[in-house]
């Protein structure tokens, strides 16, 4: 459901809603994209709506690295397909073994971040742009985040973004969390100044 449906039914319906943002997509923005997102769902939503919303935990960093580095290359090869797709569909000309997959986890920040590197100095030409592109040895294309989080970081998303939490479930290892949040407080919370 779009930020547009969400602000019609704000305006139209008194029934709760619980919006949900499942899946851990929200790993796919920045921390403060993903703020910025969550503000403008909150700002669609009356007070005591509800979104339930996934994210990837932060977890030993070789689980992560395993999971996006896998021996079976099935990360790599996904993100080797972005070169194909554009060799098909816009007529470029990569060739595909003058580039490999590297991935990084920053266990501080949560990022993990995947890149297309160039094996060598090449020329690529992109017939739908009618443009030539220079790619320097071991230059790295950015293209792809997924930021990790911990409890902590969610509730204090949660809060930046107007939100009350009001319970986690986790798997059982606690790798993944999906987060249920409330818009507003109750009689017994405290906001700002206020007694």
């Amino acid at each position: 459901m779009g930020l547009k449906m969400l602000h019609q039914l704000r305006d139209t319906s008194d029934t709760p809603k619980v919006v949900l943002c499942l899946g851990a997509n929200i790993g796919n923005y920045t921390r403060e994209r993903a703020l910025d997102f969550l503000k403008s769902i909150a700002k669609e939503l009356n007070s005591g709506d509800k979104l339930l919303i996934g994210f990837d935990l932060k977890k030993d960093p070789n689980v992560i690295l395993s999971a996006y580095d896998d021996p079976e290359g099935i990360t790599a090869a996904f993100n080797l397909n972005l070169l194909r797709r554009m060799n098909r569909e816009l007529g470029a000309n990569f060739e595909l073994e003058g580039f490999r997959h590297w991935e990084t986890y920053n266990p501080i920040t949560g990022a993990t971040k995947s890149y297309i590197v160039s094996k060598k100095e090449q020329h690529v030409f992109i017939k739908a742009l009618n443009r030539s592109f220079r790619f320097a040895a071991w230059e790295a294309v950015d293209v792809e985040l997924s930021q990790k989080y911990s409890l902590p970081e969610v509730e204090d998303m949660a809060a930046a973004a107007g939100f009350t939490v009001e319970q986690h479930f986790t798997d059982s290892k606690n790798y993944f969390v999906d987060s249920l949040w409330r818009v507003g407080y109750t009689d017994d919370e405290v906001v700002g100044d206020q007694p």
